[in-house]
Protein backbone atom coordinates (compact mmCIF):
# COMPACT_ATOMS: atom_id res chain seq x y z
CA UNK A 1 0.00 0.00 0.00
CA UNK A 2 1.38 3.33 -0.76
CA UNK A 3 0.48 7.22 -1.52
CA UNK A 4 1.89 10.02 -2.92
CA UNK A 5 0.78 13.80 -2.29
CA UNK A 6 -0.85 16.26 -4.89
CA UNK A 7 0.04 19.62 -5.75
CA UNK A 8 -2.94 20.53 -3.76
CA UNK A 9 -2.05 18.55 -0.70
CA UNK A 10 -4.38 15.58 -1.46
CA UNK A 11 -2.56 11.83 -0.26
CA UNK A 12 -3.92 9.70 -2.74
CA UNK A 13 -3.45 6.09 -2.53
CA UNK A 14 -2.05 3.32 -5.47
CA UNK A 15 -0.49 0.11 -5.96
CA UNK A 16 2.16 -0.71 -8.44
CA UNK A 17 3.42 -3.88 -8.76
CA UNK A 18 4.96 -6.35 -11.40
CA UNK A 19 8.24 -5.51 -13.52
CA UNK A 20 6.89 -5.41 -16.91
CA UNK A 21 5.64 -3.01 -19.79
CA UNK A 22 3.45 -0.16 -17.20
CA UNK A 23 -0.39 -0.56 -17.32
CA UNK A 24 -2.20 2.12 -15.74
CA UNK A 25 -5.29 1.00 -14.94
CA UNK A 26 -8.16 3.96 -13.98
CA UNK A 27 -11.36 2.82 -12.35
CA UNK A 28 -14.94 3.96 -12.70
CA UNK A 29 -16.71 6.89 -11.17
CA UNK A 30 -17.29 5.41 -7.58
CA UNK A 31 -14.67 2.92 -7.67
CA UNK A 32 -11.05 2.13 -6.65
CA UNK A 33 -7.97 0.28 -7.93
CA UNK A 34 -10.07 -2.85 -6.12
CA UNK A 35 -11.58 -2.91 -9.33
CA UNK A 36 -9.02 -4.48 -11.50
CA UNK A 37 -8.70 -7.41 -9.23
CA UNK A 38 -10.18 -9.84 -11.77
CA UNK A 39 -7.67 -8.83 -14.41
CA UNK A 40 -4.56 -8.76 -12.31
CA UNK A 41 -3.83 -13.07 -12.48
CA UNK A 42 -4.33 -12.12 -16.31
CA UNK A 43 -1.59 -9.35 -16.97
CA UNK A 44 1.19 -10.62 -14.65
CA UNK A 45 3.94 -10.10 -16.90
CA UNK A 46 2.76 -5.95 -16.66
CA UNK A 47 3.35 -3.57 -14.35
CA UNK A 48 0.31 -2.79 -13.05
CA UNK A 49 -0.28 0.29 -11.62
CA UNK A 50 -3.64 1.34 -9.92
CA UNK A 51 -4.92 4.36 -7.91
CA UNK A 52 -7.76 5.81 -5.79
CA UNK A 53 -9.07 8.51 -7.59
CA UNK A 54 -9.49 11.90 -4.59
CA UNK A 55 -12.56 10.90 -2.23
CA UNK A 56 -12.35 7.23 -3.31
CA UNK A 57 -11.35 3.81 -1.56
CA UNK A 58 -7.98 4.74 0.70
CA UNK A 59 -7.27 8.30 -1.04
CA UNK A 60 -8.64 11.73 1.10
CA UNK A 61 -11.51 12.72 0.57
CA UNK A 62 -11.32 16.20 -0.21
CA UNK A 63 -12.82 19.40 1.52
CA UNK A 64 -14.03 20.78 -1.94
CA UNK A 65 -16.45 18.21 -3.38
CA UNK A 66 -16.21 20.08 -7.05
CA UNK A 67 -12.66 18.67 -7.48
CA UNK A 68 -14.64 15.38 -7.92
CA UNK A 69 -14.46 16.45 -11.86
CA UNK A 70 -12.43 14.57 -14.43
CA UNK A 71 -10.22 17.58 -15.01
CA UNK A 72 -8.23 17.78 -11.77
CA UNK A 73 -8.80 13.89 -11.60
CA UNK A 74 -6.48 13.58 -14.91
CA UNK A 75 -4.03 15.99 -13.71
CA UNK A 76 -3.88 13.78 -10.58
CA UNK A 77 -3.20 10.96 -13.06
CA UNK A 78 -0.06 12.88 -14.81
CA UNK A 79 1.09 13.72 -10.73
CA UNK A 80 0.60 9.89 -9.99
CA UNK A 81 3.42 9.53 -13.60
CA UNK A 82 5.53 11.53 -12.10
CA UNK A 83 6.12 10.52 -8.67
CA UNK A 84 6.69 7.11 -10.24
CA UNK A 85 8.94 8.52 -12.49
CA UNK A 86 7.18 7.16 -15.78
CA UNK A 87 7.29 9.41 -18.86
CA UNK A 88 4.96 7.13 -20.69
CA UNK A 89 2.49 4.61 -20.16
CA UNK A 90 -0.10 2.17 -21.65
CA UNK A 91 -3.82 3.41 -19.76
CA UNK A 92 -6.92 0.92 -18.96
CA UNK A 93 -10.14 2.83 -18.35
CA UNK A 94 -13.00 1.72 -17.23
CA UNK A 95 -16.08 4.33 -17.39
CA UNK A 96 -14.78 7.35 -15.70
CA UNK A 97 -11.31 6.01 -16.05
CA UNK A 98 -11.89 6.00 -19.69
CA UNK A 99 -13.20 9.26 -19.59
CA UNK A 100 -10.07 10.16 -18.14
CA UNK A 101 -8.01 8.95 -20.95
CA UNK A 102 -9.63 10.47 -22.93
CA UNK A 103 -9.03 13.78 -20.85
CA UNK A 104 -5.23 13.01 -20.83
CA UNK A 105 -4.71 12.48 -24.71
CA UNK A 106 -5.97 15.85 -24.99
CA UNK A 107 -3.86 17.53 -22.29
CA UNK A 108 -1.00 15.37 -22.84
CA UNK A 109 -0.69 12.74 -25.61
CA UNK A 110 2.92 12.34 -25.17
CA UNK A 111 2.21 10.52 -21.80
CA UNK A 112 0.17 7.89 -23.38
CA UNK A 113 1.32 4.97 -25.41
CA UNK A 114 -1.92 2.89 -26.07
CA UNK A 115 -5.68 3.50 -24.47
CA UNK A 116 -7.78 0.76 -23.55
CA UNK A 117 -11.84 1.79 -23.18
CA UNK A 118 -13.90 -0.43 -20.73
CA UNK A 119 -17.10 0.04 -21.83
CA UNK A 120 -17.43 4.07 -22.03
CA UNK A 121 -17.02 6.12 -24.62
CA UNK A 122 -17.46 10.46 -25.22
CA UNK A 123 -21.71 9.78 -25.31
CA UNK A 124 -22.73 8.68 -21.70
CA UNK A 125 -26.51 7.24 -22.53
CA UNK A 126 -29.30 9.01 -20.99
CA UNK A 127 -30.85 5.59 -19.20
CA UNK A 128 -26.85 4.72 -18.25
CA UNK A 129 -27.08 8.51 -16.88
CA UNK A 130 -30.04 7.85 -14.96
CA UNK A 131 -29.07 4.21 -13.59
CA UNK A 132 -26.01 6.39 -11.88
CA UNK A 133 -27.87 8.89 -10.33
CA UNK A 134 -30.21 6.22 -8.91
CA UNK A 135 -27.53 4.80 -6.74
CA UNK A 136 -24.48 6.96 -6.31
CA UNK A 137 -23.72 8.75 -3.07
CA UNK A 138 -26.77 6.49 -1.33
CA UNK A 139 -25.51 3.87 1.36
CA UNK A 140 -26.30 0.39 0.58
CA UNK A 141 -29.76 -1.12 2.27
CA UNK A 142 -27.68 -4.45 2.92
CA UNK A 143 -25.61 -5.17 6.23
CA UNK A 144 -23.86 -8.24 5.13
CA UNK A 145 -21.92 -8.97 2.01
CA UNK A 146 -24.04 -11.90 1.44
CA UNK A 147 -26.87 -9.52 1.44
CA UNK A 148 -25.17 -7.41 -1.07
CA UNK A 149 -24.15 -10.32 -3.15
CA UNK A 150 -27.84 -11.15 -3.81
CA UNK A 151 -29.37 -7.54 -4.03
CA UNK A 152 -26.57 -7.18 -6.73
CA UNK A 153 -27.38 -11.08 -8.70
CA UNK A 154 -31.08 -9.68 -8.63
CA UNK A 155 -30.05 -6.27 -10.07
CA UNK A 156 -27.93 -6.86 -12.46
CA UNK A 157 -29.04 -10.41 -13.69
CA UNK A 158 -30.73 -9.08 -16.78
CA UNK A 159 -27.80 -7.00 -17.83
CA UNK A 160 -25.09 -9.56 -16.60
CA UNK A 161 -27.30 -13.24 -17.06
CA UNK A 162 -25.79 -16.73 -15.91
CA UNK A 163 -23.20 -14.81 -13.39
CA UNK A 164 -23.15 -16.88 -10.32
CA UNK A 165 -23.55 -15.36 -6.86
CA UNK A 166 -19.78 -15.97 -6.28
CA UNK A 167 -18.72 -13.12 -8.18
CA UNK A 168 -21.63 -11.10 -6.68
CA UNK A 169 -19.99 -11.51 -3.59
CA UNK A 170 -16.53 -10.56 -4.59
CA UNK A 171 -18.08 -8.10 -6.33
CA UNK A 172 -19.91 -6.52 -3.36
CA UNK A 173 -15.77 -6.77 -1.37
CA UNK A 174 -15.26 -4.46 -4.04
CA UNK A 175 -17.89 -2.21 -3.62
CA UNK A 176 -18.49 -2.01 0.08
CA UNK A 177 -16.62 -1.46 3.06
CA UNK A 178 -17.82 -3.69 6.56
CA UNK A 179 -18.93 -0.98 9.37
CA UNK A 180 -19.76 -1.61 12.55
CA UNK A 181 -23.56 -1.05 11.46
CA UNK A 182 -23.04 -2.67 8.35
CA UNK A 183 -22.10 -2.04 4.83
CA UNK A 184 -20.56 1.30 3.68
CA UNK A 185 -19.53 3.47 0.46
CA UNK A 186 -16.16 2.88 -0.37
CA UNK A 187 -16.01 6.79 -1.55
CA UNK A 188 -17.34 10.18 -0.34
CA UNK A 189 -21.18 10.11 -0.71
CA UNK A 190 -20.60 14.32 -1.43
CA UNK A 191 -19.80 12.82 -5.21
CA UNK A 192 -23.70 12.74 -5.85
CA UNK A 193 -23.53 16.74 -4.70
CA UNK A 194 -20.62 17.25 -7.47
CA UNK A 195 -22.05 15.81 -10.49
CA UNK A 196 -25.39 17.60 -9.41
CA UNK A 197 -24.01 20.80 -9.56
CA UNK A 198 -21.95 20.53 -12.20
CA UNK A 199 -24.53 19.26 -14.37
CA UNK A 200 -25.91 22.62 -13.65
CA UNK A 201 -23.17 24.55 -15.00
CA UNK A 202 -22.69 23.16 -17.47
CA UNK A 203 -18.92 22.42 -16.39
CA UNK A 204 -18.90 19.08 -18.56
CA UNK A 205 -16.67 19.33 -21.59
CA UNK A 206 -17.01 18.02 -25.09
CA UNK A 207 -15.63 14.37 -25.21
CA UNK A 208 -16.09 14.15 -28.86
CA UNK A 209 -12.81 16.74 -28.83
CA UNK A 210 -11.26 14.40 -25.71
CA UNK A 211 -12.06 10.99 -28.08
CA UNK A 212 -11.05 12.83 -31.43
CA UNK A 213 -7.33 13.31 -29.48
CA UNK A 214 -6.68 9.81 -29.69
CA UNK A 215 -6.67 9.66 -32.90
CA UNK A 216 -2.92 8.92 -33.14
CA UNK A 217 -2.97 6.56 -30.31
CA UNK A 218 -3.35 2.93 -30.78
CA UNK A 219 -6.75 2.73 -28.96
CA UNK A 220 -8.86 -0.38 -28.03
CA UNK A 221 -12.80 -0.10 -26.98
CA UNK A 222 -14.35 -3.07 -24.80
CA UNK A 223 -18.12 -2.50 -25.02
CA UNK A 224 -21.12 -4.98 -22.74
CA UNK A 225 -23.11 -6.14 -25.34
CA UNK A 226 -25.71 -5.03 -23.05
CA UNK A 227 -24.43 -1.46 -21.98
CA UNK A 228 -26.75 1.20 -21.14
CA UNK A 229 -23.63 3.64 -21.03
CA UNK A 230 -22.11 3.22 -24.31
CA UNK A 231 -24.29 2.57 -27.08
CA UNK A 232 -23.81 0.73 -30.27
CA UNK A 233 -24.71 4.15 -32.69
CA UNK A 234 -21.70 5.62 -30.31
CA UNK A 235 -19.19 3.30 -31.05
CA UNK A 236 -19.58 2.95 -34.39
CA UNK A 237 -19.29 6.95 -34.75
CA UNK A 238 -16.05 5.91 -32.71
CA UNK A 239 -14.66 4.12 -35.55
CA UNK A 240 -15.70 6.86 -38.06
CA UNK A 241 -13.73 9.50 -36.46
CA UNK A 242 -10.73 6.65 -35.03
CA UNK A 243 -9.84 5.33 -38.13
CA UNK A 244 -7.18 2.45 -36.39
CA UNK A 245 -9.51 1.82 -33.33
CA UNK A 246 -10.38 -1.68 -32.54
CA UNK A 247 -13.21 -2.55 -30.61
CA UNK A 248 -14.97 -5.91 -28.91
CA UNK A 249 -17.94 -6.65 -27.58
CA UNK A 250 -18.51 -8.90 -24.79
CA UNK A 251 -21.92 -11.03 -24.70
CA UNK A 252 -23.89 -11.08 -21.34
CA UNK A 253 -22.17 -8.07 -20.35
CA UNK A 254 -23.70 -4.80 -19.48
CA UNK A 255 -21.82 -1.67 -17.44
CA UNK A 256 -18.88 -2.88 -17.33
CA UNK A 257 -17.19 -5.98 -17.79
CA UNK A 258 -15.31 -7.37 -15.53
CA UNK A 259 -11.97 -7.71 -17.66
CA UNK A 260 -11.57 -11.53 -17.44
CA UNK A 261 -13.95 -12.31 -20.15
CA UNK A 262 -12.02 -14.38 -22.64
CA UNK A 263 -13.21 -10.86 -25.63
CA UNK A 264 -11.99 -8.78 -23.18
CA UNK A 265 -8.61 -10.59 -22.50
CA UNK A 266 -8.06 -10.50 -26.21
CA UNK A 267 -8.38 -7.24 -27.02
CA UNK A 268 -6.42 -5.74 -24.48
CA UNK A 269 -3.78 -8.27 -24.77
CA UNK A 270 -3.85 -7.15 -29.30
CA UNK A 271 -4.01 -3.59 -28.18
CA UNK A 272 -0.58 -3.70 -25.68
CA UNK A 273 1.14 -5.73 -28.79
CA UNK A 274 0.40 -2.93 -31.28
CA UNK A 275 3.91 -1.53 -32.36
Amino acid sequence: MAFFTTSDGQRLHFEDSGTGTPLLCLAGLTRSGLDFGYLAPHVADLRMITMDYRGRGRSDFDPDYMNYNVLRESHDVIELMDHLGLKRANVLGTSRGGLIAMALAASHPKRLKRVILNDVGPVIEPVGIAQIMDYVGKQPVSKTYEEAARALKQAMEPRFPGVPLERWRQQAEVQYSETSGGLGLRYDPALRTALIEQSVTGATPDLWLFFEALRDIPTGVIRGANSDVLGAATLAEMHARHPGLISVEVPDRGHVPFLDEPESLELIHKVLETA
